[in-house]
């Protein structure tokens, strides 16, 4: 190994993995969802609570509950987004 691929491969730059940026497309994917609809992921979620929550429709989240969603949605997309962005 030559020492300028070795000063590459220690900075960090270069040689990202070819399945990173389509799981970044999927997290902008699934950051969209949560900004626009939250309820739908609190259905998706709610089906897996059957057996742990004695009931499930219950733990329904307020609109307060639904706008910080949003706002951690909005957050996580700026992280993936600029994720994506350094990986191309």
């Amino acid at each position: 190994m030559s020492h300028a691929s070795m000063l590459q491969a220690a900075s960090g730059e270069g040689g990202s993995s070819p399945a990173l940026v389509p799981i970044l497309c999927l997290f902008l994917v699934m950051g969209l969802v949560q900004v626009i609809r939250p309820q739908l992921l609190w259905r998706l979620n709610s089906r897996l609570q059957r057996g742990w929550v004695k009931n499930p429709e219950a733990t329904e989240p307020t609109a307060k509950g639904y706008a910080m969603q949003r706002v951690v949605g909005v957050l996580f997309l700026a992280t993936a987004g600029w994720m994506l962005l350094r990986a191309l």
